[in-house]
């Protein structure tokens, strides 16, 4: 059908990417074109991988390949670097990108930007597609104006590459824009164990936590006079990521250029 989203999933073999099929394959109006995975993988169908039945996609090692099939949107789970590599081949053949995966630096986000302003191209990288995420970090930001001391604990599961999180990356940089000034640390305080108190970005402490088991969760506590509040989301399958991809996939033709965070597009809702 000529009116649908033609949809490549870069990862399709990993959890994330497995996830997408099964939420592409769903849509009416989004295609399953192609898909790109690991080697072990290679020729086997994407949606038997994934547990979507048969959809006739091979999963495929080459990108420019996959590209060939008349491709509108790829969506991206693959580890920072290999998402960044293949942002730069799909944007200048008018594909958009939509990168789910982190470990992006501040400069390269900043060179797809341009990539994309150049070719007049739409594209989303966010560091977390669940909408519960997102609404978590905006009321943290809110409470950031009233209790400047905070702390953040993020936990994943054990294959997860990257600590911190981008999304806990990204919770800091909010709390530290909301709040001003850091509170001067206690004096006196002593790290028995180095990194006891955890990773320090913008100034806030940062704890990962990395087993089986786990998903995606994080937790912002606050503290101040005689209180304390905790902000807290956890995604209890990849299912949880899906809604917000969905809605990326479908609005990220239609961007200027590149959007860096699903809030941004939850505004323009």
């Amino acid at each position: 059908m000529p009116d649908r989203l033609r949809v490549a999933v870069a990862g399709a073999a990993g959890r994330m990417g497995r996830a997408a099929v099964r939420a592409i394959a769903r849509e009416p109006d989004l295609a399953l074109v192609a898909a790109l995975g690991r080697t072990s993988e290679v020729g086997r169908d994407a949606g038997e991988v994934a547990g979507a039945g048969t959809l006739h996609v091979p999963i495929t090692p080459n990108l420019e390949g996959a590209l060939a099939s008349g491709v509108d949107v790829l969506v991206d789970f693959s580890p920072g670097p290999s998402a960044v590599d293949h942002a730069r081949a799909a944007i200048p053949s008018g594909v958009s990108p939509v990168i789910g995966g982190t470990g992006i630096t501040t400069t390269q986000v900043n060179d797809l930007a341009s990539l994309c302003e150049a070719r007049g191209v739409g594209a989303v990288i966010a560091p977390n597609f669940a909408i519960g995420a997102v609404l978590m970090m905006e009321f943290t930001r809110q409470a950031a104006r009233y209790f400047p001391q905070a702390e953040i604990i993020e936990l994943h599961h054990d294959r997860k590459r990257d600590a911190p999180s981008g999304t806990a990356m990204k919770t800091a940089s909010l709390i530290a824009a909301s709040r001003g000034p850091a509170p001067e640390a206690r004096a006196g305080e002593q790290e028995m164990v180095q990194g006891a108190r955890g990773g320090r970005v913008e100034g806030i402490p940062v704890h990962s936590v990395r087993l089986p088991g786990l998903v995606a969760h994080q937790a912002v506590i606050f503290g101040g006079a005689g209180q304390t509040l905790t902000i807290r989301h956890d995604s209890i399958t990849e299912d949880s990521f899906m809604p917000g991809l969905l809605l990326a996939v479908r609005r990220v033709r239609a961007l200027p250029g590149l959007v860096h965070g699903l809030e941004k597009l939850l505004e323009l809702a």
